[in-house]
């Protein structure tokens, strides 16, 4: 059971959804002649280690959890369609050395994977002409989910309760419409937030790339007066010049930030380049979470942030003097796999005198899918901090990790 609050008869979406599913669909299951005319089950398993060395007074953490995600989804009929999903994640083998953000072994570093047992999705879908609604606890990944995302990287992946329309017309463009009145967040039911979320994101597709513009209007729903109101554009695309194609990507956005006490500003740019050569891609880019004078960082509390500035996770929440991350990364192909090789170079968009040079970081991977069904990978992270103001450390992280779906 998710967390329950001070009002008890608060009806959210995703049982809305339930209920729906229970009294539309459960009569055509019986008159179904089998369970595989109705539907597919899937099963999909992540035995996943991992080893977090940081140079302070934390203990070194190991930890071992297996994800075990269970995802049912119906038919079409007439145009509707549901998916109910469960997601586990346990402790294995007592390794489990290691802070799981929900008070237990405090003394050591973090790994952000805690055991929970959880309704990961619960949705009815309608699906017509290009037309598609969604009403319940879902997926919502938005571009590249550098605002709105599903956190996969971990265990317990980010869902939301909402109800999401999108449309995609002939002429290249795509509206979509979100609202959000739960975050299922990645740190078990313990820490999910009630909230009134707006998300507006249109898109159109041109011959040189993808053209987007957003507006994410975020606020938690805790009685009091607050908002984090982001707007932005971005531009995507490549283009084939002989044997070599070419990679562009740039974006910019603003935000602001109100409390009754406080109201912020600041800018989000980002501007990348690349080149596919011989199977190998390269880029370079350099992506800027603004600051307002010090005092407030750019602030992105709905995206898949481990995949953003680093995989050793410094930067999940914006250091007040901004960041500038600028970065190079390399990725191909080898021995069946796919491997990858990024270098990041971190500074303070809005530097004080002692706060200036946020550290560095290394990122390794290399990951195979096998035998149809099953998948292998290696990541490593090493992050060197900077200035000592700066309050980050030495950070080594490990990861090795065998799935299989079915």
């Amino acid at each position: 059971m998710k967390n329950q609050h001070t009002n008890t008869h608060r009806l959210t979406l995703s049982s809305v959804a339930l209920a729906v599913m229970g009294a539309g669909f459960c009569g055509q299951v019986f008159a179904a002649s089998g369970l595989d005319e109705w539907g597919t089950t899937k099963v999909d398993f992540n035995l996943r280690y991992a080893s977090i060395e940081q140079d302070n007074a934390r203990r070194d953490a190991d930890a071992l959890t297996l994800r075990t995600r269970l995802t049912y989804a119906t038919q079409s009929f007439s145009g509707f369609s549901a998916v109910v999903e469960f997601e586990d994640s346990r402790k294995v083998l007592g390794v489990d050395d290691f802070n799981d953000t929900l008070g237990n072994n405090p003394d050591f570093s973090v790994v952000a994977d805690p055991e929970t047992t959880e309704l990961d999705q619960a949705y009815v879908q309608y699906q017509q002409k290009g037309f598609t609604a969604k009403v319940g606890r879902q997926v919502i990944a938005l571009d590249a989910q550098r605002f709105i995302g599903h956190v996969g990287w971990r265990q317990d992946r980010q869902t939301f309760d909402a109800v999401t329309f999108a449309y995609g017309f002939n002429n290249g463009v795509k509206a979509q419409y979100g609202y959000i009145n739960k975050r299922n967040r990645l740190f078990a039911e313990e820490r999910d937030i009630d909230s009134k979320d707006h998300l507006l994101n249109v898109s159109y597709k041109t011959a040189l790339g993808k053209l987007v513009a957003y507006g994410y209007l975020l606020e938690v729903d805790n009685g009091t007066e607050n908002s984090l109101d982001t707007w932005g554009v971005s531009f995507k695309g490549k283009k084939k010049l002989g044997s070599t194609r070419f990679l562009y990507d740039a974006e910019i956005a603003t935000q602001s930030s109100e409390t009754a006490t406080t109201d912020f500003d600041a800018l989000y740019t980002r501007l990348e380049v690349g080149a596919v050569v011989q199977g190998i891609t390269a880029k370079v880019g350099l992506e800027s979470l603004g600051s307002d004078d010090g005092a407030y960082g750019f602030s992105t509390p709905l995206a898949t942030l481990h995949k953003f500035n680093g995989w050793s996770d410094q930067f999940l929440g914006t250091p007040n003097v901004g960041l500038d991350d600028a970065y190079v990364k390399f990725t191909g192909k080898a021995l069946g796999g796919k491997w990858l090789v990024a270098y990041h170079d971190f500074s303070a968009e809005d530097g004080t005198p002692t706060v200036d040079d946020l550290g560095s970081e290394v990122n390794l991977q290399y990951t195979r899918k096998f035998a149809d069904h099953y998948r292998f990978g290696f990541k490593y992270a090493n992050y060197s901090a900077g200035d000592t103001d700066a309050g980050k450390v030495d950070t080594d992280k490990a990861w090795l990790w065998v799935g299989a779906s079915f």
